[in-house]
């Protein structure tokens, strides 16, 4: 699947950051996983041990930077960085966010990306270049919500479409060090997060069918990955409509469910 041998991922103890972990999972393979949720992440490490990695697991909230930063600090050459800790939270009763739940979803999905990624930048751009040119890679998991402004999501939209922004717009800066880094938007993937939504999920897919293709986008070098494609492509063309438009468009759909932490 992967030719990375020693990989770090955030919110790894479900989800896609799960299937990542597995699909990273080889003989000679280092993986640092981290999440909230002891007894799911060490499950997760177990199954990668399986498969013959070596694997140092750390329960952490990516909210934390100077923890993040210690625990990057200390995992030694790294290959890969995914910071892929995110949570979900809507307008799912017609209710607008409140300061608690806006607040939250920006401490991980941005605050937590930032936290993950720039140390490991710091870490990676120390390092020495590997075989194919590159001294490593930076990956950050957005989301195809950050092309619209869905009302049933203002704050997930907004986190994921700065995640996004910053991503890209650094990834131009730190190629020059040496260092590629993309921003992964994809639709809708099977996890314990999606499946609390109560709308049709166009395109839904595995997490193990989504990690491949992550991981084969991240390994080419690409600044941007968004699949399903055609989702991709509907979600910019509804961003560009009219708001009064947009909004009618999006009201039809209803809000994502009350925070949950996915572990």
């Amino acid at each position: 699947m992967t030719s990375f041998t020693s990989v770090l991922i955030t919110g790894a103890s479900s989800g896609l950051g799960a299937a990542l972990a597995r699909a990273c999972a080889r003989p000679g393979a280092v993986l640092h996983l981290s999440g909230r949720n002891a007894t799911r992440l060490e499950d997760v490490a177990a199954s990668c041990r399986a498969r013959g990695a070596t694997v140092e697991a750390r329960v952490l909230d990516v909210a934390d930077s100077a923890a993040m930063a210690q625990w990057i600090a200390a995992a030694g050459y790294l290959d890969l960085v995914v910071a892929n800790a995110g949570i979900s939270a809507g307008t799912a009763h017609g209710q607008a966010e409140s300061a608690a739940q806006a607040e939250a979803i920006f401490a991980v999905n941005l605050a937590g990306v930032l936290n993950t990624a720039l140390p490991a930048l710091d870490v990676i751009g120390a390092q020495p270049e590997g075989v194919d040119g590159w001294r490593g890679r930076v990956a950050v998991v957005s989301s195809i919500a950050a092309f619209v402004a869905a009302p049933g999501a203002p704050a997930y939209c907004a986190s994921k479409a700065a995640a996004d922004a910053w991503t890209v717009a650094t990834a131009a800066v730190v190629r020059r060090r040496g260092v590629l880094m993309t921003s992964i938007c994809p639709g809708y993937v099977r996890t314990a997060m999606t499946a609390r939504n109560r709308f049709p999920m166009p395109g839904l897919m595995d997490a193990e069918r989504a990690a491949g293709i992550i991981l084969r986008g991240v390994a080419r070098g690409q600044r941007r990955i968004v699949f399903p494609w055609w989702m991709g492509a509907l979600a910019r063309v509804a961003g560009l409509l009219p708001l009064a438009v947009s909004t009618r468009l999006f009201n039809t759909v209803p809000g994502k469910q009350g925070l949950a932490d996915p572990g």
